[in-house]
């Protein structure tokens, strides 16, 4: 990208001469005296101009200090600096480590709105306080925590939860306790082993069950855990229990359901849910184990 905006220009080569005043340059700046105002979006090729200059030319995101530039004044963030060994990526020139500090005062100028604004948020917020806000933004969507697939939908519950029942043909349950069988013919192949995925509906939220195969180090073993449709904060004001058994025996798993904020995987793997060697499951399953055949009942409840 070429810095041969007007704005750029001036800025960098006439550092001790304050920047013309006008009337739109002079909104863009009053913004920053309120953190957070729901009041009208700034708008103005001012505006437009800065959030262009403002854009990486690698990455196409949003540049924040240190901002670098080559000697011919184009820029490009600290994240892709070393991506392109430290040549510009416009001209060819070598970076060195020229800060572009004219630029990273302008963007200071001003405020945007939150990338969440299509989900509902409001707001607008300085440009350097924009990135910490939209991380914990309550609009922020969900990803789809379906993880049979790599779905990469995005949404609010009500939409994730439709895109559940309609897309992934997921079993949908109402009520706090649940009942289910996992039935498989060949338990020996973990590999393709299917998982499960089942949401219940209680306490007017929505609930996912997860359970599948995996390896664990050497050992083959099955998990199951419960993720909460909503934030972390919510999801622990609930608890939940999960029990499997067979021959007189029986295991019994007692947690906090972790938030669809978390990453299935990351969940998983960390074995915060009732684990299964396959041996036992085999165990439970009874008859000549060769047929895995698991009754995993539980339950979900308040805390008080």
């Amino acid at each position: 990208m070429t810095l041969n905006n007007p704005l750029f220009d001036d800025t960098r080569s006439n550092r001790d001469v304050d920047p013309p005043q006008n009337e739109e340059s002079t909104d863009v700046v009053e913004l920053i005296n309120d953190p957070v105002q729901t009041a009208s979006k700034p708008t103005g090729t001012v505006l437009n101009s800065v959030r262009e200059l403002l854009e990486c030319p690698v990455c196409l995101n949003a540049m924040y200090p240190p901002i670098h530039q080559c000697l011919n004044g184009h820029t490009i963030c600290s994240g892709c600096k070393p991506r392109v060994h430290n040549r510009c990526p416009t001209c060819r020139h070598e970076l060195g480590n020229i800060r572009c500090l004219a630029l990273e005062k302008v963007a200071a100028s001003f405020a945007l709105p939150c990338k969440y604004k299509e989900f509902g948020c409001i707001g607008i917020y300085p440009y350097y306080n924009k990135p910490e806000h939209e991380s914990q933004c309550s609009y922020k969507p969900y990803n789809c925590p379906y993880a049979g697939s790599e779905c990469s939908v995005v949404g609010d519950i009500s939409y994730l939860v439709n895109h559940l029942k309609e897309d992934h043909k997921v079993d949908m349950h109402n009520g706090s306790t649940f009942n289910h069988r996992y039935v498989k013919s060949n338990p020996q192949d973990v590999e393709n082993a299917t998982w499960m995925l089942t949401v219940f509906s209680c306490f007017g939220h929505f609930f996912c069950l997860h359970f599948e195969a995996f390896q664990l180090g050497m050992a083959h073993v099955y998990i199951a855990f419960l993720r909460f449709m909503g934030d972390d904060s919510e999801a622990k004001n609930y608890s939940y229990s999960l029990e499997v058994g067979g021959n007189g025996r029986k295991m019994v798993w007692q947690g906090v359901p972790r938030s669809i904020r978390e990453s299935h995987r990351k969940i998983r793997d960390s074995f915060d849910g009732l684990i299964i060697q396959r041996n036992m499951a085999l165990f439970f399953s009874g008859g000549d184990r060769n047929e895995l055949k698991l009754r995993v009942t539980g339950r979900i409840w308040k805390e008080q």
